[in-house]
């Protein structure tokens, strides 16, 4: 992709590819113990600072035997799950080695990553609430309880952590995946129930256990209550916001990249593509807009084939009318152009060399009209038709004919590889598309381009090679200074004859081949 589009999808892909790998795999590591550290680190605080029970130094359950238990147990269950997280990182280790694209069960796995890494820490917090009630039963049935039950609670809302740090960290795995243009099935959770989910196990759940404080457990002062509760309190302030946060910026992220880039489309642009690093309706409007771009962008392609085909103007027309242009009858200026011994010159160079002369003399023709308002109607062998004023209306038709073809005239003396002549004339004729329902062109149809036509044939054989009907000359305005009306011809197929005009820069060799009347 063009250097400065959004982002270049699997770009270097082996060397990026190891690189997610790497990445992921370590982030995972790191973030996954890391979460459900801190989960136990908060039950831990709330029963030994928080609102510890009343102490029984007889009782097997104290503090730091629980403390003890907690490390070993994390250490154990870190250990444990380490090891299961390398069956689903699978993926991860072939594509540091193997150069294929991903499968279709990598895919599944790499999306699957937030929800194994929630179930996971789930499974790991399941297994420590038997663990502590038979560990603090000793000390007191109410606070085994209790203590299983702020297990259960912390171990949702950890899990839930664990769920929305897992899909963070698994985004550049994702986004090497997931196809950038078309829309996946969702495999995740969508943006409504993420943020509800999110809200009720890291918000809800601290409310709920504020309410349960006095159930569990009452003090003989009120005061105690005090200290649980702000910790409570300031935990699920901290743990929500944060939360809240990554949620809103999983969201607010790529929809500001797409604002970004659907600015860059509006400017012009179709070298746009965003990353897919999402599976939920975030994920299929980002491949919807991936989509929608493509599809732009190969009608751009189509455009411009078809304007390199029939003309801009032509091709304009056709795309805002639906290609039923229809016949119209239309006043024009005409101009046709002709190689001068394009049957010697077949014979005397390789064909190669005659494409590429002929190419050559096309560029220069199609850059002079263009530059003068006008459109090359057809080529036709060694010759080519240009028209002004159709299908595009325009009131400068002649004076913009007469120019381009001076200007053509000392292109061609100038660099042109081929010699040719030119003829111009201008009057009504018909445009419109001619041909079959399943094919046809725009075309241009009347005496203007047989005038021009013949013009060009009798210009081969008078000095500077540029003749023009009279009537064109009248119409031109201030061009028509540029011109000198000397003689007249009767064109073949013409009951009238033609009064002649050329270039004023070719009066000298006019002069000197002497002008007159001409039968052609």
């Amino acid at each position: 992709m063009p250097e400065g589009s959004l982002i270049c999808w699997r770009s270097a892909e082996p060397d990026n590819r190891r690189r997610i790998a790497r990445r992921v795999m370590a982030h995972l590591k790191v973030a996954m113990p890391l979460t459900n550290a801190v989960g136990g680190a908060i039950v831990f605080a709330y029963f030994a600072w928080a609102f510890p029970p009343v102490e029984d130094r007889g009782a097997f359950g104290t503090t730091s035997v629980n403390a003890i238990a907690g490390l070993v147990y994390f250490i154990a269950v870190a250990t444990l799950s380490n090891r299961r997280g390398r069956n689903y990182g699978s993926a991860f280790d072939r594509w540091q080695e193997d150069d294929s694209p991903p499968t279709e069960q990598e895919r599944v796995d790499v999306l699957s990553i937030p929800k194994k890494m929630a179930l996971m820490s789930a499974q790991n917090w399941a297994g420590a609430i038997p663990l502590y009630f038979v560990l603090n039963i000793d000390y007191s049935l109410q606070l085994a309880f209790e203590i299983a039950g702020s297990l259960f609670l912390a171990g949702l809302a950890t899990s839930a952590a664990a769920y929305l740090v897992a899909e963070r960290v698994s985004r550049p795995a994702l986004a090497y995946v997931l196809d950038p243009t078309s829309p996946v099935q969702t495999r995740s959770l969508g943006v409504a129930p993420r943020i509800v989910l999110t809200w009720a196990l890291l918000s809800g759940i601290p409310l709920i256990s504020i309410a349960l404080i006095p159930v569990g457990r009452v003090p003989d002062d009120a005061k105690d209550l005090i200290a649980p509760i702000v910790f409570v309190v300031v935990v699920a302030l901290i743990a929500g916001l944060l939360a809240m946060k990554a949620v809103a910026h999983a969201i607010s992220h790529p929809v500001r990249d797409l604002r970004r880039a659907l600015d860059e489309v509006g400017d012009g642009r179709t070298d746009i593509e965003v990353e897919v690093n999402d599976a939920s309706e975030i994920g299929r409007l980002q491949a919807g807009f991936n989509a929608m771009v493509e599809g732009l962008r190969e009608r751009e392609q189509l455009r411009d084939l078809f304007g390199k085909q029939v003309g801009d103007d032509v091709a304009r027309e056709a795309l805002e009318r639906g290609g039923a242009l229809g016949g119209q009858q239309k006043t024009v200026a005409a101009l046709f152009v002709d190689v001068v011994g394009s049957t010697e010159l077949a014979g005397r160079e390789r064909p190669e060399r005659v494409v590429e002369l002929l190419n050559g003399f096309f560029q220069l023709v199609v850059e002079v009209t263009a530059r003068h308002g006008g459109m090359v109607n057809k080529f036709e062998g060694d010759g080519a038709v240009c028209v002004f004023g159709a299908p595009v209306e325009r009131d400068d038709f002649a004076s913009a004919a007469l120019a381009a073809a001076r200007e053509l005239r000392t292109r061609l003396d100038e660099s042109a590889p081929v010699d040719a002549a030119i003829g111009v004339s201008c009057g009504v004729a018909v445009a419109g598309n001619v041909g079959a329902k399943e094919r046809y062109e725009y075309t241009v149809i009347g005496d203007p381009v047989n005038e021009a036509s013949r013009l060009c044939e009798l210009a081969k054989n008078r000095p500077g090679r540029t003749l023009a009907s009279s009537s064109i000359v009248d119409q031109a305005g201030d061009e028509s200074a540029h011109w000198i009306v000397d003689g007249e011809v009767k064109l073949r197929g013409r009951t009238e004859p033609t009064r002649l005009a050329f270039p004023r820069e070719f009066a000298d060799e006019r002069e000197a081949a002497g002008a007159g009347v001409t039968a052609a």
